[in-house]
C-alpha cells in the first residue's frame, strides 16, 4: 500500500504523520517546533530602526521592510517544504496532504519545488495543530480513503 504523508502545521508547530492505507490510522513521523514564530516582533528584532541622513535638515528612521515575525514564519515554511522535498527524494511517501491555516499554507506552497507540489493531493486550510489524533483522522477521513 502507498504511504501518504500528512503535514499538519501552523507558523510555530508542525506534525508530520504517515498513513499506510485506509483505516490504518496515523503514525507520528516527526514533530517540528519553531518557537521564534511565537515571539513578538520586538523580541525578534535586535535593534531599533536605524538612522539615515535625509536630504535637508531632518533625520529619518528606516524600518525593516518585512516584520521579523513574518520572516520567522517564512523560514519555518521553507524548512517544512525542505522536509517534504527530502521525503519525496527518498521515496518515503507516494502522496501528501497539507493541513495549515490559509496564510501559512501559501508560504509552504511558495517554497515547494514542482515535483513535490505535484505529490500534494489534498490541501485543507485549517489549523488542526491542537487537534487530537482521533479527531484529526475524522477530519481527514475523506482524504485518506484514496
Amino acid at each position: 500500500m502507498a504511504i501518504t504523508w500528512i503535514l499538519v502545521a501552523n507558523a510555530s508547530l508542525a506534525r508530520l504523520y504517515a498513513n499506510f492505507g485506509p483505516k490504518q490510522g496515523l503514525k507520528l513521523v516527526k514533530e517540528l517546533v519553531h518557537p521564534e514564530s511565537r515571539m513578538k516582533n520586538a523580541e525578534l528584532s535586535s535593534d531599533r530602526a536605524g538612522q539615515m541622513q535625509a536630504s535637508g535638515s531632518g533625520h529619518g528612521a528606516r524600518e525593516q521592510q518585512t516584520p521579523p515575525k513574518l520572516n520567522a514564519a517564512k523560514q519555518f515554511a521553507q524548512a517544512l517544504a525542505k522536509e517534504l522535498y527530502l521525503g519525496r527524494s527518498r521515496n518515503e511517501f507516494a502522496r501528501a496532504i497539507l493541513v495549515a491555516p490559509p496564510s501559512f499554507m501559501g508560504m509552504i506552497n511558495a517554497n515547494l519545488d514542482g515535483p513535490t507540489a505535484q505529490m500534494i493531493t489534498d490541501r485543507l486550510e485549517k489549523d488542526y495543530t491542537k487537534t487530537s489524533e482521533p479527531d484529526l483522522r475524522g477530519h481527514l477521513g475523506n482524504c485518506m480513503l484514496v
